[in-house]
């Protein structure tokens, strides 16, 4: 059953949440094992939890790379895992066009780092009443994400979230300011961290992006204590064999275990 945008969007500003799953629609067997994991590791540790993954990866390295199951089928997907884990879902969107029929199916959209600044799509998205999740590109300082808010709000809708995932760093490299979460939490919207993204090395191997997974506990951790609302984590069951963003993806079996960190990282008070 699919909860009211505003009561979702409530639920996740009042406190500290997950977001996980694999980065695209690789079979709906796997994508619901993921889901299921998923719940469990945030239900211990008392957090709500949101699925994500993509029916469509449209921004790949290479014309042969893996993109997903496409619109219909992944839909048909995410709406059926939604129903049977009870888990609020979001996924990507990359043309205007296709915000009416997502919104359907799930309960957050998300907007592409690359696509951050596209009107016509931020407005689609926010014209269907969903919650957007806005990932800043890794060319925008955290402080030019102001007119991306405003672009949202003036389509009528508050619900609006913004996601770091790192800032170009020269070539097939990315490093994450963390600066960011104080400064876009200024804007009145909650934050946060794509921890697997950030430490993607994109098109660094060539053919694909590479990625280092290794740094990602350490970046999720530092981004919990200063400040970061959520963090967002790609996660599989066997990363090494995953179709889309392997290398930079958290294995499924060590999810509970960083989510246990992140929890007690929340728990603490901070003296300002």
């Amino acid at each position: 059953m699919k909860r009211s945008s505003s009561e979702l969007y409530s639920t996740l500003c009042s406190g500290n949440f997950i977001i996980a799953g694999p980065c695209v629609l690789e079979s709906y067997e796997l994508a619901l094992e993921t889901a299921h994991a998923v719940r469990e590791a945030a239900g211990a540790h008392g957090l709500p939890a949101v699925f994500k993954s993509s029916f469509d990866k449209a921004n790949r390295t290479s014309i042969t790379s893996f993109r997903g199951p496409g619109l219909s089928k992944g839909l048909e997907w995410l709406a059926r895992i939604r129903e049977e884990t009870g888990l609020p879902v979001i996924t990507d969107i990359h043309e205007p066009e296709q915000a009416a029929p997502v919104a359907a199916a799930v309960d957050i959209m998300q907007i592409p780092a690359f696509l951050c600044r596209q009107t016509s799509l931020l407005q689609a998205a926010a014209k269907t009443g969903s919650i957007v999740n806005v990932k800043k590109g890794q060319f925008v300082a955290p402080w030019d994400m102001r007119p991306v808010v405003e672009k949202i709000n003036e389509a009528g809708n508050s619900h609006v979230m913004l996601t770091e995932r790192g800032a170009s760093f020269g070539y097939n490299n990315l490093v994450v300011d963390f600066r960011s979460f104080s400064i876009m939490k200024a804007l009145g919207v909650p934050v946060v961290f794509d921890a697997t993204h950030s430490v993607q090395l994109p098109g660094g191997q060539g053919s694909c992006s590479g990625g280092d997974r290794n740094h990602v506990p350490a970046l999720a951790r530092a981004a919990a204590a200063a400040g970061a609302n959520g963090v967002f984590m790609e996660c599989h069951p066997d990363p090494d064999n995953a179709l889309c963003d392997g290398p930079n993806s958290w294995p499924l079996a060590k999810l509970d275990a960083l989510v246990s960190d992140l929890k007690s990282i929340w728990s603490l008070e901070y003296a300002c």
